[in-house]
């Protein structure tokens, strides 16, 4: 959405935007309860779980959980952006995310040097340090193998850093073969993004309209709507864009004719 229109109904941002700013997205009971059990357990570590198919909002999730958890003194979070990557590359983005100077090639010095750096920032704040995986169902195997081998201490008994992995069905389907049980069995929180129900999803589009600065755009953008609908079929338009919308509601309006 152009500034023209924000300008026009009033707004600070698109409501309707995959870009609504983290701090105006709606938050369900169970993401706040999410949330606030992930609070807890970055003081013990371990695995966490989101998911749900697509557009149910786990990335969203995410997104609150990540500016939730940044808030709080002395957590640190690291956000994985290429999930499908290979080993090399998974220790290159470690080592960018967590500021540790790594050589991929050499996994053992690698993987000494990151756990170093958790267990000193465990030792100086009492929390573990965060990784967030998002569409974890495109990580490989050994990948997988070398996160969980990396995220433990002291013959297993200790964690050193929080995972929460987010992802679709595929991910929930890996978790219960017998390849990653290794991680299934160390997941300690859980998040099932559900497609909203009616009354959510009016709460959900209410909540955006009121941060984005104009709580009565609903009834106005319906209004809206039906007038495009009208002029639509007045004019024989197949199609209802941008052209006719500046057509029906500019403020020096010029007669139509039939296209």
């Amino acid at each position: 959405m152009n500034k023209k229109l924000l300008s026009l109904f009033g707004l600070k941002f698109n409501p309707f935007s995959p870009e609504v700013p983290t701090s105006a997205l709606w938050l369900s009971a169970a993401t706040e309860s999410f949330c606030w059990r992930i609070e807890q357990q970055i003081g013990e570590g371990g695995f966490a779980l989101v998911i749900g198919e697509p557009g149910t909002g786990k990335s969203a999730a995410l997104r609150i959980l990540a500016e939730r958890l940044g808030n709080l003194r002395d957590v640190v979070v690291g956000i994985l952006s290429r999930p499908q990557a290979s080993l090399a590359d998974f220790y290159r983005e470690l080592g960018h995310l967590f500021s540790v100077s790594l050589s991929p090639h050499n996994r053992w010095a690698s993987a000494k040097a990151l756990r170093e750096k958790w267990l000193h920032h465990i030792d100086n704040s009492l929390f573990r340090p965060v990784l967030l995986i998002d569409e974890a169902q495109e990580m490989s195997p050994p990948v997988f193998s070398e996160l969980r081998l990396l995220s433990s201490a002291d013959l297993d008994s200790r964690s050193i850093v929080t995972t929460v992995l987010a992802g679709d069905r595929r991910l929930a389907n890996r978790l219960e073969g017998v390849e990653l049980l290794p991680i299934a069995s160390r997941i300690r929180s859980r998040l099932r993004a559900e497609p909203m129900a009616a009354p959510q999803l009016l709460q959900c589009l209410n909540h955006l309209l009121k941060m984005a600065g104009n709580p009565k755009l609903l009834r106005l953008l319906m209004n809206m709507a039906n007038e495009l609908l009208a002029a639509a079929l007045h004019q024989e338009r197949d199609q209802i864009d941008e052209k006719l919308f500046f057509e029906v509601f500019a403020l020096d309006p010029k007669p139509t004719r039939k296209s």
